[in-house]
């Protein structure tokens, strides 16, 4: 079973920077759409950002312009550049291959805090 790893996660304050990488064990970023997801405090987890194998990129409204995604298969990484952050970006952030439903496997996924 591919194992994935989340980690970059920290806390920061609004308005700055964190870069997530996501490390998989096995050959599964290059072939597959993945994706960045996240979990608020009480809240449903939610998908945050995709990259298709051909490198299209896709975000929800509220991270878009202030988050990127991006891949390196021959590291067999994805990573999520988040820019600008906002306190209502705390969650943790899980990576996934992303097949248009939810996962319903997880790895230890990786805590953004951001304080106002």
């Amino acid at each position: 079973q591919v194992q994935l790893l989340e980690s970059g996660g920290g806390s920061v304050q609004a308005g700055q920077s964190l870069r997530l990488s996501c490390a998989a064990s096995g050959p599964v970023i290059w072939v597959n759409t993945m994706a960045w997801f996240r979990q608020a405090p009480g809240k449903q987890r939610e998908l945050v950002a995709t990259i298709a194998r051909g490198g299209a990129k896709d975000y929800i409204p509220a991270v878009e312009g202030r988050f990127t995604i991006s891949r390196d298969n021959a590291e067999n990484k994805i990573f999520l550049q988040m820019n600008s952050l906002q306190p209502e970006d705390t969650a943790v952030y899980y990576c996934n291959p992303y097949r248009g439903t939810m996962p319903t496997s997880w790895g230890q996924g990786t805590q953004v805090s951001v304080s106002s």
